[in-house]
């Protein structure tokens, strides 16, 4: 029974610096074999690290629905990149029957209820990432890692406890082509 995680989260340096947004938890359940991590942007084909990128003109939905696109800070298109990564995502998700997953807050891919409104101002917009989008849109249940500055990242209590509680009892099942 595994989870699907955010790779920052699990301390693997992907994220746009270069960096991770370890939280000690989500690490453990890795190291301990119920999560699987996965980078969308990476799995998408950027580089890291990269320049940021935002959703212009909706939320991860509108971008797989090909109503809106991700550009990076300079103005390029990485909308494919981030429709490819979310994809491959999903897939592996599939491939070990995972059910649930906790992402990066915030983030245009994976990012739950809010996302960066698209001006790399760092104002938020209410939305969900691209693959959070995905995810949740074939089922798969979606969590979330709140980010607390300037400290460590913690969990939003009420997903993280659910699904530990899951994982416990062991009756927890977890971890289009843009055109």
């Amino acid at each position: 029974m595994k989870i699907l995680v955010s790779a920052c989260l699990a301390g693997i340096n992907c994220r746009f610096n270069g960096k991770n947004q370890v939280n000690k938890k989500i690490k453990k359940m890795l190291e301990e074999g119920k999560a699987v991590c996965v980078c969308p942007e990476e799995l998408g084909g950027l580089l890291t690290p990269r320049l940021p990128s935002e959703m212009i003109d909706g939320s991860g939905e509108d971008v797989l629905e090909e109503k809106a696109g991700v550009i990076n800070e300079e103005g390029a298109d990485v909308t494919k990149n981030f429709i490819e990564g979310s994809r491959k995502a999903l897939e592996i998700a599939k491939k070990y029957k995972i059910k649930n997953a906790i992402l990066k807050s915030k983030s245009t891919a994976c990012g739950k209820g809010q996302i960066y409104d698209g001006t790399f101002s760092g104002k938020l917009k209410e939305g969900n990432g691209v693959t959070c989008a995905l995810l949740m849109k074939n089922k798969i249940k979606v969590g979330k890692v709140v980010l607390v500055a300037p400290g460590p990242s913690k969990y939003d209590k009420a997903d993280f406890d659910m699904i530990e509680e899951k994982i416990s009892k062991k009756r927890f099942v977890a971890a289009k082509k843009y055109t």
